[in-house]
């Protein structure tokens, strides 16, 4: 069954002080529950905002190191979710409910299947 790898992306400016309300986290949680039971989801996470990442870039045959943020970047990616399933639509189904979770935010979710070549 093919893998699929869930990209979650907003404005790290967007979020509230206060972090995810209790209302996203119980919908998360719910939702959670309900795609590991499910067999689908093998791993999940969010990640640190990017004041704390880095860019390794190689241009030119140099590689040089880029301290966050990333003022350049608007969006960037804030989570993640690798997920097995049938095809593409049901992939997509979930991340609709994902998206559909965080009423009031701002995101984008990209879903691309894993090669597997």
């Amino acid at each position: 069954m093919p893998r699929y790898l869930s990209l979650v992306q907003y404005d790290e400016n967007d979020i509230p002080a206060e972090g995810v309300s209790p209302e996203i986290q119980h919908r998360m949680g719910e939702l959670l529950e309900e795609i590991t039971k499910a067999g689908v989801l093998l791993d999940t996470a969010g990640l640190l905002p990017s004041a704390q990442s880095k860019k390794v870039r190689l241009e030119g045959g140099e590689v040089s190191v880029t301290d966050g943020p990333f003022t350049e970047t608007k969006e960037l990616v804030g989570g993640y979710a690798l997920m097995q399933c049938k095809d593409m639509a049901e992939a997509v189904e979930w991340g609709k409910r994902f998206v559909r979770a965080h009423v009031g935010w701002t995101l984008t979710l990209e879903v691309r299947e894993i090669n597997e070549g």
